[in-house]
């Protein structure tokens, strides 16, 4: 059982709504990287899918159930988990122009993993059936979809990589720099809850407050006390 409310599936918060609106078009083609397919065959993309809304910690699809649709994130973030040893493990997430649930559409067979809305999300959702005429009728949209689908493996086996290369001390606090320079601010916030960050790692909740408490106690971490860090020496956040 998820520890995530509302398997919502095909009864997300919001209704689906009709999507043959120019206000849709114009946000599918802002979307990154959206702008390399053919006008034309987002607009039948546009036409054959709903618009549906998700709250946060909504169920999309639940690990092993048949898919039968092709979600694309327009916005908002959808992460897919697995659970291991008990232990869920983020293994994806896929924020505005991502594309998820196209692999098992296409492949056969059910969803590899759990897909839980991360914050409120909005998603364009569209019929396995739709997908694949549409796949047949625009090389182009086909194409855009296969590029879509190397950059996510590509990056996939990068995160894999990451994991299994370097231990939750150095995972820890690559996240810890990485946010830092995202903010651009000398406080920043984790971003995520400590629980979401372990799954997000692949470890335990007790891990991610033992690592920071460490990195508090060797001077290269400091806490205001209300979830916000400031990073005092980049070094120490990088030694095993």
């Amino acid at each position: 059982m998820w520890p995530h409310r509302n398997f919502r599936g095909d009864a997300p918060r919001a209704l689906g709504l009709p999507s043959h609106t120019a206000k849709l078009m114009n946000e599918l083609r802002a979307l990154p990287l959206w702008s390399e397919v053919d006008a034309e065959a987002l607009d039948a993309l546009r036409d054959a899918g709903r618009v549906r809304v998700y709250a946060r910690g909504d169920v999309l699809w639940v690990v092993g159930s048949k898919a039968a649709r092709l979600f694309v994130v327009l916005e908002g973030e959808v992460k897919l988990v697995r659970s291991t040893g008990g232990r869920p493990h983020v293994i994806h997430r896929g924020s505005a122009g991502a594309t998820l649930g196209e692999v098992p559409l296409l492949a056969g067979g059910g969803y590899p993993a759990t897909a839980i809305a991360a914050r409120r999300t909005r998603c364009l959702v569209v019929p396995g059936g739709e997908l694949r005429a549409l796949i047949a009728r625009y090389p182009d949209l086909a194409s855009f979809l296969l590029r879509h689908l190397a950059r996510r493996v590509r990056f996939l086996v990068q995160r894999l990589d990451q994991r299994t290369g370097a231990d939750v001390r150095t995972r820890v606090g690559d996240y810890l720099l990485d946010r830092a320079e995202a903010s651009r601010a000398q406080w920043f916030s984790l971003g995520l809850t400590q629980g979401e960050l372990a799954e997000e790692l692949g470890t335990a909740r007790e891990v991610i407050v033992r690592t920071l408490r460490a990195f508090r106690e060797a001077g290269a971490l400091e806490s205001d006390g209300n979830a916000r860090y400031r990073i005092l020496d980049r070094a120490r956040l990088g030694a095993g």
